[in-house]
């Protein structure tokens, strides 16, 4: 049964850092597109960042580039999420996930397969 858990939510003042983590068991996803996602309260999921495992190609929304950096460890089966320069408008529950076939570059929530139950991030100013 394939799993996808984060962890390394939390609170965090405005300007400072977090690191997410997302380990995945049941399958090795060294072949795998990873994303990330978040969801602010009254609002849609949006996508947050994404990465190639093997080529290690990357993707991020505008809002965050430059600010956030999603990386991967293949050897541990693990993706990361690190967050700089965090913003109030940052605030939401933040998923990792993949699509179900290796292979493929998701760009869209809807070719996603396996999603974590999400950590939450909460920026105060």
């Amino acid at each position: 049964q394939v799993q996808l858990l984060e962890s390394g939510g939390g609170l965090v003042q405005a300007g400072g850092s977090l690191t997410l983590s997302c380990a995945a068991s049941g399958r090795t996803f060294s072949s795998y597109a990873m994303g990330w996602f978040r969801q602010a309260p009254g609002k849609e999921r949006q996508f947050v960042a994404l990465i190639r495992w093997s080529a290690g190609s990357t993707m991020y929304r505008d809002s965050v580039k430059g600010r956030f950096t999603i990386s991967r460890d293949n050897a541990k089966n693990t993706g990361y999420l690190q967050m700089n320069s965090l913003k109030r408008e940052d605030r939401a529950v933040y998923y990792c996930a993949a699509p179900m076939q290796g292979g493929t570059w998701p760009t869209r929530e809807s070719e996603y397969y396996y999603w974590g139950r999400g950590t939450q991030v909460t920026v105060f100013s």
